[in-house]
């Protein structure tokens, strides 16, 4: 017997949550997450306990809230998952970037002035891809070659179309057989570290431009930065970078007189061009020297010139939310037991899927990782980070976030008013599931103003 359409199922489960005598508590629940896709359902309570006297002061129960669960935002910052969460994540993150090119949230003004750069480090090439080429608002063929070469798998290597935004073979390689997968998989796992080595690098460029020593450039000078990570539609990640000249205590002092952005435009230059990370050969594996690729782009940050400090935090806190999905791959967790060739993804990122189980099942490999992130097409770092004295933290602009709201409950009455000294705050959570079901998503989605998610959806643990 076929499996019931999930329109109408979904609109049975509608009508009986609008029927429901809670329906009003569970929307204002379904209000406070914000419309996430997947909240985390909650079961247990909050005593409030005078230290003194030991008298019970308040107590919130989930026993009396619908389905007996409290729903919170999942926080997720993948935009594939949860938009709403993670246009949460997106707008912390604008705001982190931009006090450290701007000021605010705890940095002074006065980092205006302190040379700053935007800095994108590319991966080399692994083959010939079909590119969109534009030049002066016109849209170029996307390899046209004349006398273009034969490659040992009978492939003409030329392509004289001008390919759309959303061509489906955007990324893909002329001939998939000729394409370096193996050294794809391997530069997106070894991204990071080329990355720890090309800010070692540009340390000992600027002091050595400064002539310092590295100990004496520490006492003198601090370099700051924060960067996000993108993948190219090839499937390889490259890096955006905010990174900044400070004096020895940060933002809130000025770097010498010496420390310019010529001088610091110089480091990175000369850091992305030196650094380089050796693969060993393993198992028939050749030997491998990866480095970034030749193209590197250099901009100076303004606060009203071509590349103003708002353009720069909009565009890192976007990428901040994304993952591989552009190369067309899965967001979620593969197994080597998978069956590559029914999973919904382009036959680029399964031929990259599948590189990374056999480059993992290879026993000098095996610390890389590449089987657990397979999905990621070998990357495992993290997407956005910081160094200690750029800005604030995404921990304290939540913290914020949290003592605002708490304070506008208690003015609003919904929570009693406690001096924290004096009372004793007891908590037992325990998980009790996540998501929504199908009548519940078009609810929430018609209650937050948020994109209904695509069918079939996910059932949750109100179903």
């Amino acid at each position: 017997m076929p499996a019931p359409h999930p329109v109408p199922h979904a609109i049975a489960g509608m009508i009986t949550r609008l029927n429901d005598p809670h329906y009003a508590r569970w929307a204002a629940q379904i209000r406070r997450t914000g419309g996430c896709r997947q909240p985390i359902h909650l079961r247990g309570r909050v005593d409030h306990i005078d230290r003194a006297t030991g008298e019970l002061l308040h107590r919130y129960s989930t026993r009396h809230e619908p389905d007996g669960v409290l729903r919170v935002p999942c926080k997720t910052r993948r935009a594939a998952r949860c938009p709403a969460c993670a246009e949460v994540y997106r707008a912390d993150t604008y705001h982190l970037i931009r006090a450290g090119l701007a000021g605010g949230k705890g940095v002074p003004e006065s980092v205006t002035a302190h040379p700053c750069l935007f800095v994108t480090l590319t991966a080399p090439s692994f083959g010939i891809v079909h590119a969109r080429r534009e030049k002066n608002g016109k849209v170029l063929p996307c390899h046209a070659r004349r006398d273009a070469e034969t490659c040992p798998h009978g492939r003409v290597m030329s392509c004289t179309k001008r390919h759309g935004t959303e061509d489906a073979c955007l990324g893909e390689p002329l001939c998939p057989d000729c394409y370096d997968y193996a050294g794809s998989v391997l530069f997106n796992a070894l991204a990071s570290q080329l990355w720890r080595y090309f800010t070692d690098a540009l340390r000992r460029r600027v002091a050595k431009l400064g002539g310092l020593t590295l100990r004496e450039l520490r006492g003198r000078l601090t370099i700051a930065f924060a960067k996000v990570a993108e993948y190219q539609r090839r499937g390889v990640v490259h890096f955006h970078a905010v990174i900044r000249l400070d004096g020895p205590d940060g933002p809130a002092s000025p770097p010498p007189a010496w420390a310019s952005a010529d001088v610091l435009a110089d480091a990175v230059r000369h850091a992305a061009s030196a650094v380089s990370v050796p693969v060993p050969a393993v198992e028939g594996e050749p030997a491998r020297v990866l480095r970034w690729g030749e193209q590197l782009d250099i901009r100076p940050i303004t606060m009203g010139g071509e590349l103003t400090d708002q353009a720069v935090a909009g565009y890192i806190a976007k990428y901040a939310t994304k993952t591989a999905e552009c190369v067309g791959t899965l967001d979620r967790r593969l197994s080597p037991l998978d069956d590559l060739t029914v999973l919904p993804i382009r036959e680029h990122a399964r031929r990259l899927i599948a590189e990374c189980f056999r480059l993992g099942a290879l026993d000098g490999l095996a610390d890389l990782r590449l089987t657990a992130w397979a999905h990621m097409l070998g990357f495992r770092g993290h997407f956005s980070t910081r160094s200690r004295h750029y800005s604030t933290t995404l921990g304290n602009i939540r913290s914020a976030r949290e003592r605002f709201v708490h304070t506008e409950e208690v003015t609003s009455g919904r929570l009693p008013l406690f001096d924290e000294d004096t009372v004793l705050v007891i908590a037992e959570w325990e998980y009790a599931g996540k998501g929504l079901a199908p009548g519940d998503a078009l609810l929430a989605a018609a209650l937050t103003g948020t994109a209904l998610p695509a069918w079939p959806m996910d059932g949750g643990g109100d179903a």
